[in-house]
């Protein structure tokens, strides 16, 4: 196995369109950030996060004392919730604008990262707000500078163009895709998610299994996608169980995070479809669900749907979970039992009717797909020919396990 030749705490840059400081240790490398930020002319941020984890994590006890150091003003909106609202990116924008904040901090996973990246448009947009941003009221020129640091391993925003926010009041949950929103430099430190708990690690890591299902099955796949996707579900689903073991295990967690971070380039480059289009829906109108929660409801009816167009490409991506898998058309239902196995064998066994859900909701969730008009985006990049019909099967074959 290669990664027996990784130093895990040598830290390194890794580019892309991002900037990553990657591996053990890599927290510390925020004071070189801090001097770039400097030499650009910087001297006030907006630190945008959840409401404990960045000090936690140890985050914070790092990046504040830095800003002190480096005697940069700065504003700290820490009112970030799982699934965060375009009400909390106006707020967090709010508070960057009486500092005159020039570039954005977010600390966290994908929730203040996305937060953080739509701050730092609408404060390169004055009068904007979040709700304009995500009801495709304006086209964005550009947004400040971003330093995303990563406190998961699952949802790859720390190296992609993508944002997601949730409109209380019309039960949306939109995508944007921005190239401004790419973050300048980020930070990978698995030493920042060793507190991550257990339910929150089994999420993460599904997160980033279903983003790269999607971008290597999609009608914008290419080579390099389903390359990524390959060695992320590889590396999932080896280091998985070491976490579940010792929580504190940094070889483990170092590779879930590389894993985490192929995935988010993987998505960038080869898009999303099915499972993520149909999980908003559900984390809209449950915000307290979980968002790889909602993924692992769906992605064995999901994998079930798709997997006859895409037979060879899904074959080779689960043959760590599914070594049986010959890449056959007909063999859609074992591949999604197959995944569904595996998902029961990380402890997540929950489908629609756990999460909340009754059939009686189906006719709700497949209007809010189709209408939501970047869902319907997502939608026209699944294979085959996504329409009510498939969408409305997949909610209901997840009430239930496959059997």
């Amino acid at each position: 196995m290669w990664e027996n030749g990784v130093d895990i705490y040598n830290v390194r840059v890794i580019r892309a369109r991002t900037n990553l400081y990657f591996g053990v240790g890599a927290i510390a490398y925020f004071r070189e950030i801090a001097d770039q930020l400097a030499a650009r002319g910087v001297t006030s941020v907006l630190v945008v996060t959840g409401h404990g984890s960045y000090k936690k994590s140890g985050a914070w006890a790092v990046v504040g004392k830095i800003l002190d150091d480096c005697k940069f003003q700065y504003a700290l909106y820490d009112g970030v919730s799982p699934n965060p609202t375009t009400t909390q990116t106006d707020e967090a924008v709010a508070a960057g604008r009486a500092v005159n904040a020039q570039a954005g901090v977010a600390i966290g996973g994908g929730s203040p990262i996305d937060t953080g990246k739509s701050a730092a448009i609408l404060l390169k947009h004055p009068g904007r707000t979040a709700r304009e941003l995500y009801s495709q009221g304006f086209t964005p020129e550009g947004a400040l500078p971003i330093v995303a640091i990563n406190l998961t391993h699952g949802t790859g925003t720390e190296v992609n163009r993508f944002a997601v926010l949730s409109i209380p009041e019309t039960e949306q949950k939109p995508v944007i895709a921005y190239d401004c929103i790419y973050p300048t430099w980020s930070i990978d430190d698995p030493a920042l998610m060793t507190g991550l708990s257990p339910e929150q690690t089994r999420f993460v890591s599904i997160d980033a299994v279903n983003h790269v299902i999607e971008a290597a099955t999609s009608k914008a796949a290419n080579p390099f996608a389903i390359m990524l996707g390959r060695d992320t579900i590889q590396l999932v689903v080896r280091y998985l169980p070491f976490v579940e073991k010792d929580p504190s295990d940094l070889n483990a967690r170092y590779f879930l995070l590389y894993a985490s971070m192929l995935a988010g380039m993987a998505f960038d480059n080869g898009l999303l479809h099915y499972t993520h289009a149909l999980e908003h829906p559900l984390s809209a109108l449950k915000p307290e669900l979980a968002h790889g929660l909602g993924l692992a409801v769906l992605l064995p009816a999901v994998v079930q749907v798709i997997y006859p167009q895409k037979a060879q490409i899904l074959a080779e991506l689960l043959q760590p979970l599914a070594p049986g898998l010959q890449g056959k058309a007909d063999e859609a239902h074992e591949a999604g039992k197959a995944v569904q196995a595996w998902l029961n064998r990380c402890g997540v066994s929950q489908k629609l009717r756990d999460v909340g859900f009754t059939k009686e909701d189906v006719d709700k969730l497949v209007d809010m797909t189709l209408k939501e008009p970047s869902l319907a985006s997502l939608l026209e990049q699944a294979p085959g020919y996504a329409n009510a019909t498939s969408v409305a099967a997949i909610y209901m074959n997840s009430f239930l396990p496959l059997v």
